[in-house]
């Protein structure tokens, strides 16, 4: 069986590979769900079982993913149909391979909603709404009420929608490519200064504290281990997808393990940070560091901002590292 996909479009260089591989997992998952999964579950009760799923899906799905994807040339659905084309199948497997597609066409339905948020929260941010809220919970709590509900963000959302939109029509070199170039080391950047000048308030070793902590009871905890490898496995963007579509663009001498270890590291890089920033300042706001929850960064860390020295810029510099996560993913 032959592949007769044609490539008209490819990164440019290896660098540019590895950061759209990189921004492809770095997303929503490390910056808005992970430091949820953190507070949740009790710090470095989380950590442990998180960090070795990364290992164990890093050095197994990344691997086969982009080996799979750069052998066929191709998407999920022709890749599917190449695999079981060997066995004179191609129609069944071409057919399964449209499962992961409509997995990624749900899952990013759903990010683009999340997407609206962020975006109505970073216009907040900038004009002040979210500055001249003080410490008023009731106001910060009803403002993301508001926007959470069905209906009630629709221009943000196609806003969002729009913004992808215009990065995926430049394609492969000119949108994802020269995107992620600007976009990943400026999120990195954001998120490493956050953390620093939050580390400076001494009310943010609560926050460390917390993270370092250790339950070992709650390492018995099935559901902490579903949830730890659940993470791992979405924040890595294993799904027979994605992946696959970025190995479809690889050379074929790049060093896949390689490859495989730098978004291991570097995904798990960002989540830390997005972690290092969040819980610390919740600590110094006084908030409960178990609380977690959908709006952990859009209730809680408001209020905290709020109370910070030059509070108002560290908002919006926050809200655009969103921004730039769930941009790449």
């Amino acid at each position: 069986m032959t592949n007769n996909i044609t490539k008209k479009d490819g990164f440019t260089s290896k660098l540019g590979f590895t950061l759209a591989s990189i921004g492809s997992a770095v997303g929503m998952g490390n910056i808005w769900r992970f430091p949820v999964m953190v507070s949740l579950w009790g710090g470095m009760s989380f950590l442990l079982p998180y960090f070795l799923f990364v290992i164990l899906i890093a050095s197994t799905g990344v691997i086969e993913e982009f080996s799979f994807g750069r052998l066929t040339g191709s998407g999920p659905v022709h890749a599917f149909g190449f695999a079981t084309g060997q066995r004179g199948k191609e129609s069944l497997g071409k057919k399964l391979g449209i499962i992961p597609v409509l997995g990624s066409l749900a899952l990013a339905i759903g990010y683009t909603a999340v997407m609206g948020w962020i975006f109505r929260y970073n216009y907040l941010a900038i004009n002040g709404t979210l500055t001249n809220f003080a410490d008023d919970n009731y106001m910060i709590g009803m403002t993301f009420n508001k926007t959470a509900l069905a209906f009630g963000n629709n221009f943000w959302i196609i806003a969002a929608g729009i913004s992808s939109m215009i990065i995926m029509s430049f394609g492969i070199a000119k949108g994802i490519e020269r995107a992620n170039k600007i976009l990943m080391p400026v999120l990195f950047i954001l998120l490493l200064g956050l953390a620093i000048y939050i580390a400076q308030n001494p009310a943010a070793s609560n926050g460390y504290q917390y993270i370092f902590n250790l339950n070992t009871e709650m390492l018995a905890d099935p559901k902490l281990w579903v949830f730890a490898f659940g993470q791992a496995f979405f924040s890595l963007s294993i799904a027979g997808n994605g992946s696959v579509i970025y190995g479809s663009y690889l050379s074929k001498d790049e060093d896949i393990p390689s490859s495989a270890r730098n978004i291991a590291f570097f995904d798990t890089l960002a989540a830390l940070l997005a972690a290092f920033v969040i819980i610390p300042a919740m600590a110094i706001g006084s908030a409960d560091l178990n609380e977690g929850g959908p709006g952990l960064m859009f209730i809680y860390l408001v209020g905290v901002f709020n109370k910070l020295p030059t509070g108002r810029i560290l908002m919006v510099i926050f809200y655009l590292a969103v921004l730039f996560a769930g941009f790449r993913q």
